[in-house]
């Protein structure tokens, strides 16, 4: 009885053996390669088969032929003369080495020259026998023979081509939809599925509440889809993401692939498009076709803006082919499957004002979910989401880090606790203490400090004088944000900072406006009032004073000159056009409104800098000698503000003697 063995998945040696179980188009291989040896033998013994030196006529006619040494003169194809010289004078001395080499030969030819014509090559020739005897004259005969270094230098360059192409067409037959070169028309989505899980999920993405309500209901549908389909709901075929740079688009993209366990394609819209013409079109439909195979399934297309930009009349010199081919290949593609089919398409994006409507539209993508800059509270969360692998100290205040940190993303929150993270670390700590936090906050905001950066004993009086101008002016201010401290150590590009703690509006006023425009012109009208005469270190003030003036009279309509009249465009089509939305005469009228605004806002700053002059001198004096100057300081030289302080003042001003005793 013979004894059965399993060898699943093996090779026994004498399958390898077999004949007739030889590798298709093995046999081809070594055709290819005996064809490449035979022309490279070829090339060699043509090229290196006869050693003839090349000589020019003065040496041929002086050395060779009045010494009566040429036997005989043979002209190959009415380009070359082949100079067979005399055997019996081969012996001398100036022909030796001419047989020494290994190829060559002692019946010649021994020397090759160039003769341009044959009538000239003839003349020459003629002139040169003139004197000698019918005896003495040299025969000539022509001949025409086949060049092969010069078909050689055209065929093996072509053969080499032809036989790695074929190599290249065999591998990519039989390589499949492994082969690179032959998939630049496939997707190039990254798949993440069962066995490849995505790590994140809700509980890291703090804040969002709203977002997160609707995007959790897409993944509810894909687990229990007849919770829906009974009641005869649809699920949305699209989910747009928008939201400013930061505030966790395609975090919420990786926490849905790791909460929804169903199979995640995700790219970026710039992957659609390459050099090649209708790549992109075919990467849509291969991505789609994966997806439906795939069902239930998710394709999430991060920056889509680089796909499905506006294809309107504005960019109509600067469209692209291959870009708009792409986008309607992906139009068709969302309304090709039907409902409930199981695939959803995620797509986020900071730009979705140029996004294309057909896009935007019902039954492509259905449901848009913005995705705001956190508040307070969302930044208490954020921070603990953050701090969970760093390593804390007992000090550190989450409510001081968040009021200290409005506007902020939650990408800048994470900046920033990595930051303080290598600022202990730097400092050699065991613990990241609240100091390094609000260091490392200073750091992502201003820049990093620059005391070794040499400035002038006048520059730096300069530069006190300013600062204190902007927190003296923005103290008596009603409507400006409470000052943290003041200082004019160079961070970044600026040579000296005010530190405010900004309030959270959702609107702002007119007199909120006129305040912060007062308090930005602070720093140049205290160089005035000081030095007499002002410099180039309020740059940065003025444009930014500029642009909330026109910001004012153009687009909120708080003017009362020009009135309620706003010529904002959340289109986004004006940035593009080459036109303005308003004639030449009311370009005018906003010029001379922005004009009085701001000359307004100057004088009524240089007012309140002039009767509070003594606090100003004062507060530079002390800048002067300490670099930095902090809430507590401030209220010394310049008072209790008029309104109230905040909560959170005191809580920085008790840790701060907490951090010094």
């Amino acid at each position: 009885m013979k004894k059965l063995t399993s060898n699943k998945g093996k090779k026994s040696f004498q399958e390898f053996e077999k004949p007739g179980k030889q590798k298709p188009g093995s046999g081809f291989g070594w055709f290819y390669f005996l064809v490449i040896i035979f022309m490279l033998i070829i090339f060699v013994f043509t090229r290196f088969g006869n050693e003839t030196k090349p000589i020019s006529w003065l040496d041929f006619e002086q050395k060779m032929l009045s010494q009566h040494d040429v036997a005989k003169i043979v002209v190959v194809n009415n380009e070359i003369a082949e100079i067979y010289i005399k055997p019996e004078k081969l012996s001398e001395d100036k022909y030796k080495g001419l047989t020494d080499g290994v190829f060559a030969s002692s019946t010649g030819p021994h020397y090759i020259m160039q003769i341009g014509t044959v009538e000239s090559f003839e003349s020459k020739l003629g002139k040169a026998q003139q004197d000698f005897t019918s005896d003495e004259l040299i025969e000539v005969t022509y001949s025409t023979t086949f060049d092969w270094i010069s078909a050689l230098a055209w065929i093996i360059p072509i053969g080499l081509l032809i036989f790695f192409w074929m190599i290249i067409l065999r591998s990519g037959r039989s390589g499949g939809v492994g082969n690179p070169l032959f998939n630049f028309g496939k997707s190039t989505a990254k798949l993440m599925d069962r066995t490849i899980k995505s790590t994140t999920t809700f509980k890291d993405v703090a804040g969002l509440k709203e977002a997160k309500v609707e995007i959790k209901e897409i993944v509810d549908f894909l687990k229990n889809p007849e919770t829906y389909t009974k009641l005869g709901a649809k699920i949305p075929k699209g989910v747009l993401l928008v939201g400013p740079p930061g505030t966790g688009k395609t975090l919420m993209a990786r926490a849905v692939a790791g909460e929804a366990q169903v199979p995640f394609f995700s790219l970026s819209g710039s992957e659609f498009v390459e050099m090649f013409v209708g790549v992109g079109a075919s990467r849509v439909r291969d991505l789609f076709k994966k997806a439906k195979e795939s069902a239930p399934s998710i394709i999430f297309i991060d920056e889509i803006d680089a796909v499905g930009r506006t294809r309107d009349k504005a960019n109509a010199l600067r469209t692209n082919d291959e870009r708009e081919s792409t986008l309607n290949q992906l139009l068709t593609e969302l309304d090709g499957f039907g409902v409930n089919t199981g695939v959803i398409v995620l797509a986020a994006t900071n730009r979705a004002d140029i996004l294309d409507k057909a896009l935007l539209r019902p039954g492509r993508f259905d449901r848009h979910i913005f995705l705001e800059l956190p508040n307070k509270d969302e930044r208490k969360e954020i921070f603990l989401v953050h701090l969970r692998p760093i390593k804390k100290a007992a000090d550190v205040d989450l409510e001081i880090l968040a009021s200290l940190s409005p506007g902020f993303s939650g990408a800048d929150i994470a900046n920033i606790c990595n930051e303080a993270a290598l600022i202990a670390a730097r400092k050699k700590k065991n613990e990241v203490a609240q100091e390094d936090f609000m260091e490392a906050r200073d750091r992502v905001i201003g820049g990093l400090e620059r005391k070794s950066k040499i400035i002038s004993p006048k520059e730096k009086e300069i530069i006190a004088h300013h600062e204190a101008g902007h927190a003296v002016a923005s103290w008596y201010l009603k409507n400006v944000d409470a000052l943290v401290k003041v200082s004019i150590i160079p961070r970044g590009k600026s040579l000296g900072a005010a530190w405010y703690l900004p309030e959270e509006h959702q609107i702002i006023t007119r007199s909120q406006f006129i305040d912060q425009i007062c308090a930005s012109l602070g720093g140049r009208a205290a160089e005035e009032i000081i030095f007499n005469e002002v410099s180039s270190g309020a740059l940065d003030d003025l444009e930014k004073v500029t642009k909330q003036a026109y910001i004012m009279v153009a687009y909120y309509g708080l003017d009362k000159e020009i009135g309620p009249i706003s010529f904002y465009d959340s289109t986004g089509r004006y940035e593009s056009s080459l036109v303005k939305p308003y004639s030449e005469k009311m370009a005018e009228s906003i010029d001379r409104e922005v004009q009085n605004l701001i000359n307004t806002a100057y004088e009524t700053t240089k007012g309140i800098l002039l009767e509070h002059q003594p606090e100003l001198i004062k507060l530079a004096q002390l800048l002067l000698k300490k670099e930095v100057v902090e809430q507590e300081d401030l209220e010394n030289i310049l008072g209790k503000r008029n309104r109230e302080t905040e909560t959170i003042n005191k809580k920085i001003k008790n840790h701060e003697k907490r951090s010094n005793l």
